[in-house]
């Protein structure tokens, strides 16, 4: 039987699924061992120091994560006192997210490391290949929303 079949090292998908997973799992095995906390909740920890306080949906869209996860990675956290969960006084069903004090030292911990593997990451590449590799990706995130149409 003939037909079209991929090619995987120059499929696009592929090529970002195999280096979006090897990075997770390695992350994940790392900051398990050195922290304590999953990439997942590393990845939360990221973006409510960059934009806290901000509510679970908020959290959801960034990463791109269903609701479940960030529900269930959420409690974990608020339970090991790493954020803070309040309800909205003008709103009762919007629960803005915070760091805590122990959980603001836990990202400046870990973001050392990650900033160093992501250097390790785009070894060999010049600065100007930096700005247009993201530049792509930053391109083709915005096509993510035309994929099933």
């Amino acid at each position: 039987m003939t037909g079209t079949v991929l090619d995987h090292e120059q499929y696009a998908p592929a090529q970002l699924t195999f280096l979006a997973n090897r990075l997770s799992v390695s992350a994940n095995a790392l900051y398990r061992e050195k922290f304590g906390v999953g990439v997942t909740e590393w990845r939360v920890m990221a973006l409510l120091a960059a934009q806290a306080p901000i509510p679970a949906a908020r959290i959801c869209q960034v990463l791109g994560m269903d609701k479940g996860p960030v529900s269930r990675c959420l409690a974990g956290m608020e339970q090991a006192g790493h954020v803070r969960v309040k309800p909205d006084r003008a709103d009762a069903r919007r629960r803005p997210v915070a760091l805590t004090g122990p959980g603001r030292r836990l990202h400046d911990r870990i973001i050392k490391l990650e900033l160093a593997r992501e250097e390790k990451l785009l070894t060999g590449l010049k600065p100007a290949e930096r700005k247009s590799l993201l530049n792509l990706l930053t391109r083709m995130r915005a096509n993510l929303a035309t994929l099933n149409q």
